[in-house]
């Protein structure tokens, strides 16, 4: 067994629920409320996320869309002043910002449906944590500081998550009783714990006294969905990923497609600068499907078959030139937060989960409803407020992830299996827009093979159609390469920071073998436990 998470409180979580007789399904949610409370700044209950799951006793792959939906008061203009401009601000800080939560009813759907743990067991970690506290290290010190003033602007956040209204010094005890409070309702009662009840009308309460637009008919109508993956082929793996309205599968199996296309028609890349050629052409083609066509499927017409078919790939490659950048033209039509968070899990019997969860911004809304310690996700940015305007992520989109009452909002959350005969990785990472190209470096570095340490740890570039540019970390590109990509018409940008923070589990079938990894530029945990199995995994 083994899990990867963001922090190392998950991950004990995780392994402990797994050691007391839990499957791979009840560590997930342990693990995910174990996030909700130690970070704060990447995801919690006020969010939502996406949970692939892998039953080893079938074979079934299937999706947990815990996503949040609009408030069914919301509009496509909510965010727009009387001139029709884009109130700045609007969708990312304060109660307005916020979608309706998916993450209570998916660990609640997660337990009842796959797990074997009472949810009240599996949630008994996270409420511990809530009531007696985690020490403030230096993530949470610089996100704070980040979104200082948003904390400071809600009473509630800034008494649960700052010190007299500062950034909490390195080791300080951050407790939340109100949100204890909740846990145990929800392990007490289920999704009416959170969605019905007097936690609800705090909850919408609070949320309208300070000019949201929440109902009660919001939290009580949300539903988890249960979704087909998608589902693709890179030489002789088997690639799973998440179905919209995550555009992560889509837009993985399409790029893997245009590669092996491309590597078909022109051969193995035949220098380190040809590499990095091919990965960002491919890149740009997907981010820009991206935006044309990817949104709620439940409210929109998305092509799936048409977008992931590998025909459709071959023609997409067909436009790439082996030796000149393409230019990424305005759209004619008209992203998670850099803090989301990512675990990976497998059990002795061969059961996995990989999860992306959110709540967008760091400390996503900044806005807690007084009572209930519950911080609420800014998630509305990730909708198109207005056509052709990028969201804080530099993502732009057009009428298929326009705002409309109940509708999901499109993702970039990437949780992910690549299987062969041989081996088994279950990946995913935080990053907003980032972080389906980053999935797609580690899907090729595992398919390389060698140390999975070295996976997670690879320094990593990225483009998404619009800005034009390719954005890299340092060392990412030498010298030499860069060069060779200006000349090819390529424009470059050095990251401020790293991005990305992966977390991953391999099972290499063929030695029986399983080791786990988690991104050096976090805090997080790797670990694996063996366990006695006749079947399955160690």
């Amino acid at each position: 067994m083994a899990v990867a998470a963001a922090h190392p409180a998950a991950t004990d979580a995780g392994i402990a629920i797994m050691a007391a007789g839990g499957n791979a399904f009840d560590a997930a949610v342990a693990v995910s409320a174990v996030l909700a409370v130690v970070e704060p700044y990447s995801s919690g209950i006020g969010g939502g996320g996406f949970w692939l799951l892998h039953q080893a006793g079938n074979g079934r792959d299937l999706m947990i869309d815990g996503r949040e939906r609009a408030p069914l008061a919301a509009h496509r203009d909510l965010y727009l002043d009387a001139s029709g401009e884009l109130i700045v601000g609007a969708s990312l800080n304060g109660p307005l910002a916020a979608g309706i939560p998916g993450e209570p009813a998916a660990l609640v759907h997660i337990a009842e449906h796959y797990g074997r743990l009472p949810l009240a067991k599996s949630l008994a970690p996270a409420i511990r944590l809530a009531r007696e506290g985690f020490p403030v290290d230096e993530i949470y010190r610089r996100m704070a500081a980040w979104r200082l003033q948003v904390l400071r602007a809600s009473p509630a956040a800034a008494a649960q998550f700052l010190d007299d209204g500062e950034v909490p010094e390195l080791g300080t005890i951050i407790r939340q009783p109100d949100l204890a409070l909740v846990l145990e309702a929800i392990a007490a009662q289920g999704r009416a714990g959170f969605y019905a009840g007097p936690i609800a009308k705090a909850l919408v309460d609070g949320v309208r006294a300070a000019g949201g637009i929440w109902t009660l008919d919001d939290l009580s109508s949300y539903q988890v969905i249960e979704r087909a993956p998608i589902v693709g082929r890179y030489q002789d793996w088997e690639i799973v990923s998440a179905a919209p309205p995550s555009s992560g599968g889509v837009a993985l199996v399409q790029m893997l497609g245009m590669l092996e296309a491309l590597e078909a028609r022109l051969g193995p890349a035949s220098s380190d600068a040809d590499r990095v050629h091919r990965l960002v052409e491919v890149m740009r083609r997907a981010y820009r499907d991206r935006a044309l066509y990817l949104g709620d499927p439940d409210q929109v017409e998305v092509p799936v078959e048409r977008l992931t078919h590998p025909f459709y790939a071959a023609g997409l490659a067909r436009g790439i030139d082996p030796t000149q950048a393409s230019p990424s033209l305005p759209l004619a039509t008209e992203s998670e937060g850099p803090d989301t968070t990512h675990f990976s899990v497998l059990d002795a019997e061969g059961n996995r989960v990989s999860a992306t969860l959110s709540i967008n911004y760091p400390f996503g809304s900044g806005f807690v409803p007084p009572a209930t310690g519950v911080l609420l996700n800014d998630e509305m940015d990730d909708f198109s407020a207005q056509p052709g305007v990028p969201n804080a992520y530099g993502l732009v989109g057009g009428e298929a992830n326009a705002i409309a009452p109940g509708k999901r909002m499109l993702s970039s959350m990437s949780p992910t299996f690549a299987t062969s005969d041989e081996a088994v990785v279950i990946l995913g990472t935080p990053g907003g827009s980032r972080i389906i190209t980053m999935v797609l470096h580690g899907i090729l570095a595992a398919i390389e093979g060698g140390d999975p340490q070295d996976w997670v740890a690879a320094p990593r570039f990225h483009h998404q159609y619009l800005p034009d540019e390719i954005l890299f970390e340092a060392d990412a590109l030498q010298a030499a390469t860069q060069r060779e990509l200006v000349d090819r018409g390529h424009r470059l940008r050095p990251a401020a920071n790293d991005f990305g923070n992966m977390q991953l589990v391999v099972w290499d079938r063929a030695g029986g073998r399983v080791e786990a990894a988690s991104d050096p530029r976090g805090i997080g945990k790797a670990a694996v436990r063996v366990r006695p199995s006749s079947a399955g995994a160690p």
